[in-house]
């Protein structure tokens, strides 16, 4: 059977080819080889290539970009998981102060009671903030809900008694016998992280100012350093104090830094 050429579709073995008697023949398919087959064939290739990396594809590839996007969103991706987590969250009373110890309690009595399919998690939310102390500002770690902490479970009558009866626990907050969950909205909130509102130039962490009006500081820099001063106004925006330092037997008014004063 007479094979055809793969670009012009003639059956070539017909041909019988011979250089030496038949030199038109050979004439006549080489004009069939130099014909642009390649060329009408490959267009259309190319014009599909073209069409694939159009604007159909950039739009094709915006909604992966937004998705990429929303992955990196620690709020969004924190939610998801809390909605895949299994049980609910509640809250428990405890002593401030004694929230980790509580923590710790807990985590030991759930291991302990065998009672790990039924408490799964137990978090004490904090915050991040900025306290002003001796002069100095210092990156801390504060309670959010000082003498509160949230216990992720299955509420039965056994898991209840273990949280309830856990040393420092003083209660569940809401009902006494069957406390109700907080919403996954709620959780979120607490639960999210402290440091995002920085990330998305939101508010910066809170200054917890460790000075009161009334009280007696020193001057540790500028011409009234090592006097002694009363706290007469905070302005914890601006990192600022205005205090009255007695000059000759009066007191005068000095506005200066927190770093510039020192608690006594």
């Amino acid at each position: 059977m007479a094979a055809r050429h793969p670009e012009c579709g003639i059956a070539s073995s017909g041909y019988s080819i011979n250089r030496e008697n038949d030199e038109e023949a050979s004439n006549s398919v080489s004009e069939l080889d130099e014909r642009p087959v390649d060329d009408a064939v490959d267009q259309p290739a190319d014009a599909a290539a073209d069409a694939a990396t159009g604007p159909a594809a950039d739009a094709d590839d915006a909604p992966v970009a937004e998705a990429e996007e929303e992955e990196l969103d620690p709020t969004a991706q924190l939610q998801r998981e809390l909605a895949a987590a299994p049980g609910a969250w509640y809250v428990i009373h405890s002593y401030a102060g004694y929230e980790n110890k509580v923590k710790v309690n807990l985590e030991n009595r759930t291991q302990s009671l065998a009672m790990e399919d039924f408490i799964f998690q137990i978090e004490v939310p904090t915050e991040e903030v900025t306290e002003v102390k001796n002069g100095k500002r210092v990156q801390v770690q504060r309670k959010v809900f000082p003498g509160y902490i949230l216990v992720r479970m299955d509420l039965n009558d056994e898991s209840w008694g273990a949280v309830r009866n856990t040393p420092g626990v003083t209660g569940f907050v809401g009902a006494t016998s069957r406390p109700s969950p907080l919403s996954l909205d709620e959780v979120v909130r607490i639960l999210a992280p402290a440091s995002e509102p920085q990330r998305r130039g939101a508010k910066a962490p809170a200054v917890v100012v460790d000075y009161v009006i009334g009280e007696s500081v020193t001057v540790m820099d500028g011409p009234f350093a090592t006097l002694q001063a009363t706290v007469s106004e905070i302005m914890a925006e601006h990192q600022k104090l205005k205090v009255l330092v007695s000059i000759f037997g009066r007191e005068t008014p000095v506005e200066l830094a927190f770093s510039q004063v020192s608690k006594i």
